[in-house]
């Protein structure tokens, strides 16, 4: 979410006579993250978050916007988008396609405890029960196939030892198939920083826009490789447990998801290496930039495939009884 197209008082003022929020009082660029432009914008009407989109093309995000409004139109605590007067949710500012959403109350937590661990847990196996009905379809682009090409880019700048790393993996990520996996449509990305928690209680959901269809033991294990793992991508159990157990209550797990389950924990921490030594090693330009370090993410991964199949534990120690019958 860094600002990579300015955005000046003048244009947002424009802008916002599309809509009936008001008249601007105040905006700021969010420089956290690395994909879209983000603005807090605060009006008469209320308080919002401007997105203009900086590599998904126009036909690409009314699958967003979409699944945004039916999450929230379903009780899942995501901001609904803010329609134009015409009744548009995609609209456009400076060239780019842009979206007004609601801005959510609440903050990020760096270090979330289980009790938190276990409300994103619930939260997120809601999601998925209620995804699974969502009519619209988009594919994964983090997928194997974009990972193998980053890693021939990556072969240019990374190191010996990372190529050999990155190689072995996805040798071993050709031999998985998600095909038999219950599938539905997914956060892919739900960090910490894309949930807000007000006085303890998980008030949203936010930054939709890597979601896709995919297999949703996969949202689990990219969302378990950030709220229960430590610098060092060794599992903190109290988390872990506590965030597997909620979502597990609400939704336990198949047969085929839990035998397919280390090589998703693997998945989900190699889809973010490489992204992060995409981010590295080719920067884009910005106006404010916020480019993560890729190390804990290779931990993760290490520390999975020393692991093994001892990973499916996790699932098998949390799932109830009678799912297992």
């Amino acid at each position: 979410m860094s600002v990579f197209t300015k955005v000046d008082t003048e244009q947002l003022a424009a802008f916002l006579t599309r809509f009936d929020c008001g008249e601007l009082v105040e905006h700021r660029g969010i420089a956290a993250g690395i994909e879209n432009t983000n603005y807090f914008v605060t009006t008469t009407g209320g308080r919002y978050v401007l997105t203009l989109f900086e590599n998904h093309g126009a036909d690409e995000l009314p699958f967003f916007l979409d699944l945004m409004a039916y999450l929230a139109e379903h009780d899942i605590p995501t901001a609904h988008p803010v329609p134009t007067r015409d009744g548009a949710y995609l609209t456009e500012l400076n060239g780019k396609p842009a979206a007004l959403v609601q801005r959510l109350t609440g903050a990020s937590l760096d270090h979330p405890d289980p009790a938190a661990c276990a409300a994103i847990g619930h939260t997120l196996a809601r999601f998925h029960r209620v995804s699974t009905d969502f009519p619209e379809y988009r594919a994964p682009d983090r997928d194997l196939a974009w990972a193998e090409t980053v890693a021939r880019q990556l072969h240019e700048k990374a190191s010996d030892d990372e190529l050999a790393l990155l190689d072995d993996e996805l040798a071993f990520q050709r031999g998985q198939s998600r095909a038999d996996l219950p599938r539905g449509a997914i956060h892919a990305d739900l960090f910490r920083d894309n949930a807000l928690f007000d006085h303890g209680e998980l008030t949203g959901i936010i930054d939709l826009y890597y979601a896709c269809t995919d297999a949703l033991a996969y949202d689990l294990a990219v969302t378990l490789n950030d709220w229960c793992v430590d610098e060092r991508g060794q599992s903190r159990p109290a988390e872990r447990d506590a965030l597997l157990a909620g979502y597990l209550a609400e939704r336990p797990l198949s047969r085929a998801e839990q035998a397919a389950w280390p090589g998703l924990l693997r998945a989900a921490a190699l889809r973010f290496w490489v992204s992060r030594m995409q981010d590295q090693y080719f920067p884009r330009a910005a106006e404010m930039t916020y480019i993560k370090d890729p190390t804990p993410f290779r931990r993760i991964l290490e520390a999975h495939r020393a692991a093994g199949d001892r990973t499916r534990t996790w699932i098998e120690s949390n799932q109830p009884d009678e799912a297992n019958r």
